[in-house]
């Protein structure tokens, strides 16, 4: 019989290469799964003072909004045309309204400061309703940041006859 003490350091081998790669699976997963990055999807906030609230009276070609100042509450007055693309009602209506980003998941849309939105949602009584929301210049659409402005409210809708999308300024008087 012979001896060369090889024998022994196999099976230790053999036992401590599935152990190794056990233990660098779980690793692996803890630095995968467990405290990892936060998400840090969320919406551009200026370091500036946030601007007031829009007040006073907003006209377009298609009707009016008419903000008291709390940041909350906004009269409106659209045609039958405008309000019938937001699936709002037409006419004089009380409703609230927020200045949101654009969508940013997993949160969603986000309440955001006018001088940064991307959205601006409606709710009269039970329906809400969302315009997207920027600037019209040069035949192109943009959004983002200080496109809308404490004079300036330019939604972006579908057009009547199906072909693309409208600007709609309402501009305060």
């Amino acid at each position: 019989m012979r001896t060369t003490g090889r024998a022994p350091a196999r099976r230790s081998a053999r036992r401590a290469a599935p152990i190794a790669l056990l233990a660098g699976l779980a690793l692996f997963l803890a630095a995968c799964g467990g405290v990892g990055p936060v998400d840090r999807n969320e919406p551009y906030e200026p370091d500036t003072p946030a601007p007031a609230p829009h007040e006073g009276t907003f006209v377009s070609a298609h009707g009016t909004m008419t903000f008291n100042g709390d940041g909350e509450t906004v009269a409106l007055s659209f045609d039958d045309d405008l309000a019938g693309r937001l699936g709002l009602p037409a006419g004089e209506q009380e409703a609230s309204y927020a200045f949101r980003s654009g969508y940013l998941p997993p949160h969603g849309y986000v309440d955001v400061r006018y001088d940064t939105a991307m959205t601006f949602w409606m709710t009269v009584g039970e329906t809400t309703a969302m315009a997207e929301i920027g600037q019209y210049q040069d035949g192109k659409f943009y959004t983002g940041t200080n496109c809308t402005t404490a004079d300036r409210i330019t939604f972006f809708v579908d057009r009547a006859d199906g072909g693309g999308r409208e600007p709609i300024d309402f501009l305060k008087q």
